[in-house]
Order: structure tokens, then sequence, then C-alpha cells
């Protein structure tokens, strides 16, 4: 069996997507690295009235182990990929290793089972080691020669990463042989151990000039002080820069025998030996014990001053990070580079691709400026990313992170309130399941599949005594739910709005429960003024053909019609029924890009057929959390929303988070004329190519063609009467809806119903 697929592949993969252009080298030139510190320094001490601590060089993305993230860490695939996607003067990391024979590897680890098949190659060569005093069991580097290696193949060594490339057997690549295939614009060379290969009668200090007399190497960490006071003088008068590893602030470094948070406590002591330090972010950014930002910390200003560069680790985009970010991993490398207050020299990721895009595109955007006209960004229940779904402070946030369009899930209570909430089942939304209205479980498969507690069956003053189900545990408990008055007049205070989107389903069960929702919506919008034209522009949304032509003598409405299914297509006689009712269209990601198993298997034209009919086309539903995005996507959901704006040209995006799809809109790589690799479009199906086939996902059945008993419902029935509601406070609960045969549907199982509410909540901190 061929050991390696050719390289070739990947490059024909995203040469189209991915590398339309290489993109300009850091467009902005406001930058607090070290660079402009040093120069301001200068100026300063000259007693110059010019110094400018803004001037710097901006920070550079390190890529560790290349593109690591998705393809097996120092492999060649995963080199090639974060050169292809990454700024143009990227740094390759490679984490030294020495065979028995001498030889230096990149490999993550020093021991080699996790990230290679070795241990299946040479099941009986397992050791035990001490490595800095603790023994660790397993292959090591030092027990093998290069020759034995060349029959080991990387393997993904993160296990919440996919192994679906492992089948590839990507070979281990020397220091000179990733040097030579790749040639890389920088190169970073860690070593990590020299204590330990030390012991064994190995020598990193020999490798390392020895290599460097055929390999330019730009940067050489240690967590080693001895290792690098040993090499500081022959590297003295060359252009390699050595850089001082921090550990976690806790471990003992191995020389001075002091913890690195002692260490850091003496950084004119570094300078004797290093021009730079490299540091976990926690360093520069400490975060709490509930993952919440502590105040930033001066180390990188400390470190400046005393003439280091600082360089931050650990980024990583499908780890999780501090909720401040929202979940959005571009947000957290700008808070690195861009804060006003601080630059770091350069981020060391595991996705070369965010930090790229991060520094090029959307550092140093003034919070006035403004953004291209698509995508539509509407809110998904407000800013329910971060606060609780459906309340005053998620849809104050989405106006206040830029939202275009302000959202509203229409639901009914027992006492004929229209409200804002995700779904007519208060379980999606509350922990109603763990209330005194418990036992008013139920199942109306016309409504909800599965058991369900429904507004319906509920006052709103009853309603909005529930605790809500949360995202952000710092604001689990903040903001009111609102009704659908409370969310216009809202919506009206801010100017920044273009529109509502008010959602209307369950209208013919609601007829004939007495209650109808149309009539109720239609009453709201007129009392709050929607009709006059003043007020933000009124989006009429449903699954439901006939709730749309209930809305067709509102000329100034605009109806959108939400395809609750995955489809791959509609037909011309389809889209033409649609046009009589809708003047737009919802349809799922899934039904533009279909995955398997989080994978991207192909692009549908759906999306340019619905256009080429007039009806513009929205899409649910983008969340910044990783897992919801394919793989394709590079756990960046800034990649993802680029990739259905750029690539399938859609006109909007609903999502739960606005304030990604808003600083999209203002990034400045999408105003050139050449587009940077980083911000192009991923070739849809791609990364399935790169599977072999014994690592392949079961083949799925295709999405279905939208069809016509979708699309055409008959008009919606009038409305039955119904006796006045009442509270159904605690002990005055009214009776369930009833089945065809009379018995009151009252569920058994409550508590497993409560208990799925908890493990839900559980997942959601």
């Amino acid at each position: 069996m061929c050991k390696l697929r050719p390289v070739i592949l990947l490059f024909l993969l995203y040469s189209v997507a991915l590398v339309s252009a290489q993109g300009s080298t850091n467009r902005t030139s406001s930058w607090q690295t070290f660079s402009g510190v040093a120069e301001a320094m200068n100026l300063w001490y000259s007693c110059s009235n010019n110094a400018n601590f803004d001037k710097g060089n901006a920070p550079l993305v390190i890529a560790h182990g290349g593109f690591s993230g998705l393809f097996p860490d120092s492999s060649s695939v995963a080199y090639n990929l974060a050169l292809l996607t990454s700024l143009p003067n990227v740094v390759l990391w490679c984490d030294v290793q020495l065979t028995k024979d001498g030889a230096g590897i990149c490999f993550p680890d020093i021991k080699l089972d996790n990230a290679s098949d070795v241990s299946d190659i040479f099941n009986t060569r397992k050791n035990n080691y001490l490595v800095n005093g603790k023994p660790f069991d397993g292959w090591f580097s030092i027990d093998f020669t290069l020759t034995e290696l060349s029959n080991v193949a990387l393997t993904q060594g993160v296990y919440s990463r996919s192994g679906r490339f492992d089948g590839n057997l990507f070979l281990i690549l020397t220091v000179q042989e990733m040097v030579n295939q790749l040639t890389p614009p920088g190169l970073w060379l860690n070593i990590q151990h020299d204590a330990f290969y030390t012991q064994h009668n190995l020598s990193t200090r020999n490798f390392v000039l020895s290599v460097s007399k055929s390999v330019n190497i730009n940067y050489i960490s240690s967590p080693e002080v001895a290792f690098l006071s040993g090499i500081a003088p022959r590297f003295k008068a060359t252009k390699t820069k050595l850089i001082f590893r921090f550990l976690e602030k806790d471990v003992t470094e191995p020389t001075m025998n002091e913890t690195y948070g002692s260490l850091l406590n003496n950084l004119t002591f570094i300078k004797t030996f290093a021009s730079g330090i490299l540091v976990p972010k926690g360093y520069i950014w400490p975060v709490n014990a509930l993952s919440y930002l502590l105040p930033h910390t001066s180390v990188v200003e400390d470190a400046h001053k005393e003439g280091l560069e600082v360089f931050a680790s650990d980024f990583a985009n499908d780890i999780p990070f501090s909720y401040n970010y929202s979940y959005d991993p571009k947000a957290e490398v700008l808070n690195f580079i861009d804060n006003g207050n601080f630059s770091v020299d350069g981020v060391l990721t595991d996705f070369p691709i965010t930090p790229s895009a991060a520094i090029d595109c959307f550092a140093h955007i003034g919070k006035t400026a403004k953004g291209q006209a698509k995508p539509l960004v509407i809110s998904y229940n407000g800013a329910s990313g971060d606060y609780p779904s459906c309340t005053n402070l998620a849809y104050t946030q989405a106006i206040l992170d830029g939202a275009d369009v302000l959202d509203c899930n229409v639901q009914m209570t027992k006492d004929g309130i229209p409200i804002c909430l995700t779904s007519a089942n208060l379980i999606d939304s509350t922990k109603v399941a763990q209330s005194p209205f418990s036992n008013l479980t139920t199942r109306i498969p016309d409504v909800y599949q599965g058991n369900g507690i429904f507004t319906f069956n509920l006052t709103w003053m009853d309603i909005q005594t529930l605790t809500r189900l949360f995202r952000n545990p710092n604001f689990k408990n903040n903001g009111n739910l609102v009704s659908l008055s409370d969310f216009l007049g809202i919506a009206k205070e801010a100017n920044s709005l273009s529109g509502v989107l008010i959602s209307i389903e369950n209208a013919v069960f609601l007829v004939k429960a007495g209650l109808s929702v149309t009539d109720a919506v239609v009453d709201v919008l007129r009392k709050a003024g929607y009709d006059n034209g003043t007020a933000p522009k009124v989006m009429i949304g449903s699954t439901d053909s006939a709730v749309l032509k209930e809305f067709k003598d509102k000329k100034n409405y605009e109806l959108v019609y939400q395809v609750d299914e995955k489809i791959r297509d509609a037909p011309d006689a389809i889209i033409e029924d649609i046009k009589t009712f809708a003047n737009s269209i919802v349809i799922d990601k899934e039904s533009i890009y279909p995955q398997n198993n989080a994978y991207i298997v192909r692009a549908t034209n759906i999306v340019s057929r619905l256009q080429s009919n007039g009806l513009p086309v929205y899409v649910r539903l983008f969340d910044n959390e990783f897992v919801s995005q394919a793989w394709d996507f590079f756990s960046d959901a800034t990649v993802e929303i680029n990739s259905y704006v750029m690539g399938a040209g859609i006109d909007g995006v609903i999502t739960s988070f606005p304030k990604t799809a808003a600083s999209y809109k203002k990034n400045r790589c999408l105003k050139g004329k050449d587009t940077p690799a980083y911000m192009s479009p991923v070739e849809p199906g791609s990364l399935m190519k790169v599977i072999t086939r014994d690592y392949l996902p079961p083949a799925l059945a295709p999405y279905p063609l939208l069809k016509e008993s979708d699309v055409v419902q008959p008009p919606l029935p009038d409305v039955t009467p119904s006796p006045p509601a009442s509270s159904t406070s605690e002990g005055s609960a009214s009776p369930a809806p009833r089945a065809p045969n009379g018995q009151p549907k009252i569920a058994i199982c409550i508590f497993l119903s409560v208990l799925a509410v908890s493990l839900v909540t559980v997942l959601l901190l």
C-alpha cells in the first residue's frame, strides 16, 4: 500500500476555493507589538515628541504542527493546508524529537503512541522512562531509528477531532524534509525535552547547531533555561531568535528549580539568553473558575519594556474558551492583538486560518465602520447565544450587536396573548418540567413530536414565572420573557433595525382550540403602529402557506416562506406556487451544503434557482459553537458564514450570535479586488475527497425534493370560541387537551422529562 497519498491532492482540492489570491500582508499598521514599543521607547529616551507606541509590525501567525486542528499534527498535509490558508508570512512550528540515531523529527510529543500508529507496528516496543522526574509508559522516539520510523504513520492525536484522515498514512517528517518539501516562509523549532535527551546520550544542542547550517531557522524555543543559555552564544550574531517558553505557573523549571510563575517576575534574567517569551494565553488574559475573563495582566507591557517579544500559545477553535468571546475564536484572537492597550507579537494556533483573518481583515475596524449590504443579519430569538432566548436582554443585545432584523417566534398563551418563544413547547426553553406545571405534560403530534408542556395551556402570568434555559451561565437568571407587544416596542425604539421577522406556526391547531394567532398578530401590529410605514419593515414568516395568505393584503409586508425540512431542490412548478404567496424564503444550511457525519458532501444549486425566480434566500441556523458546524469550516463561525455568503450567495443569515455575522460584514478583506485565501469560501465536498475508502462514513440518501403537499395548504378554518382562561397556578391546573378517545393524555413519565431538561442544562453549561 502506498504510504502517502500525493500532497498534490490537497492542492487540487483547495486551489480553487482557498487560493484565489494569496492576500495582502497586514493591511493595517497600528500595532502595539514589540517593534512599535521599541521604536517608541528609543524616541522617548531621546526626548522626541514623536514617540508612538502604535507603529509596530503586525503579529505573526505560528501554525502549531501546521493546520493540526484538522489534520494530524506535523503531517505534510497539515503543513500544506497552513500555508494555503494563512498569511503569506506564516511561521510553521515543529516540535523536535530525537530518534535513537540522533535524527530530528517533527512530532507533537516525546511519546509517539498518541499521535501515530507506532503501537500497531511495533506492539512489543513499549517502554517506561522518567520525564522531568515523572514516570511515563509508552513508545518513545529514542527507542527507534529513523529507518524504523519510516514505517510509522501519523494519526490525529486529539480524540475530540476527526480521525477519518488517518487512513492516508501520512509519514513522519524530519526537520530537513519538512523544510525541503514546503519551503516555509518562517520556521519555528521547539525543543521541549532537552534534559531528557541528554540523559539518554542524545544532544538536541548538537542537532540544532548542525541543522542550522543548512536550514534557515527563524525561532528556537524551549522551556529549559540550560538549553537556551547553552546555544545563545552560537546564535548571537544570527537572525535566529531564541524564545523562552513558559509552562503552567506551578510547574518547576528543571535548570533553576523555580516555578515558571516565579521566573515570570525575573524577565531581566530571561533577557540575558532570549529575545522573547512564549506564554500560555492565560498568563495574559486569565479566566476565573466559571471561564469568564479577569482583567488582563501586565505581562505583555512588562516584557516589551524589557526588550522581549511576547508570543501567546494554546489557541484552538475546538476547545472551550472564555464565555466573553461568545464562542467566536476570532473574537478571542482580537482580544490579544487589538484591545487598545497592547498586542502580542504572535499567536501559536492549531487553526492558522482564524488569526490570519483576524489580523488582516478584522483588526482595527472602528465601531462606526460600515459593512457591506449582504448578508442580512436576522437574529434567532434575539442574541440567544449570550442571553436566555426571547428575553428583553436577548433582543436588546441583538440590536447592540448589529442585527438588521429582530425576530419573534410567536406562541399563544391560554389567555390569548401572543408572546415570543422558541417553540410552543415550553420544555424547549424553560424548566417548566421542574415546575408545578409538570402535570400539564401531554402529547400533541400536530404541534410537537414527543411530550411537551405547551404555551396555550398556561396563562402569560404563569409563563413569566418559569426559569429559562441558558447557554451563558453568567446570564442564566437575567432578562424577562416578552409578549409580542413588548417585542415590537423594543424594536421600534432601535433606529439601526431594518425590520422585524414575526414567525407564526401551529395556526390550524390554535384555531381549533379557539385561538386565532393571525388575528392576534395583526391586532398587536396595528396597535404598535407598524401599519403606518414609520416603524421597521414587517416580515411575516411561516411554514404554512395558508398563514402567509392571511397577510396578502398587507402590501408593505414581506412574506417569508419557511421550509422546515432539509431539501435538495424544488421543481419549477413548486417555486411558482411559492411565489404566489411569498416574497422570500428560508431554508436550512444543509439544503445548500448537504452533510454526512459533519462533512460537506456537495453543493446544491437551490440558492441560485430560487434567486433567479425573484426569491431572496435566508438561511438558518448559524451558531458559533463549533459542534454545530461541519468540519469543512475549521470550527470557525466566520469561515462558515463566509462560505455561505461568498460561496453560495445567500441573502441573509439567521443566527443566535448576530454580533459575529454583523462583524463579518465589516471585514476589510471583502472590499478589495483580491480576496485572500483565508477569506475565500471552502470548496464543498473537498474534505470528503481526502478521506480514504475504509474511513468514509456510510453513504446517506439524498434529501428529498420539495413537494406540492409541503407547500400548498388549505385555508385556515374559522375560530371556534373557547371559554375564558383562568390562571393555571399551582393547585389549579387546567386539563390537558384530550385525545380523540376523550381520555386525557397526561404523561406518566414526568421524571424522564425532568431528567431530559436537566441533562440539556448540564450540557449547555
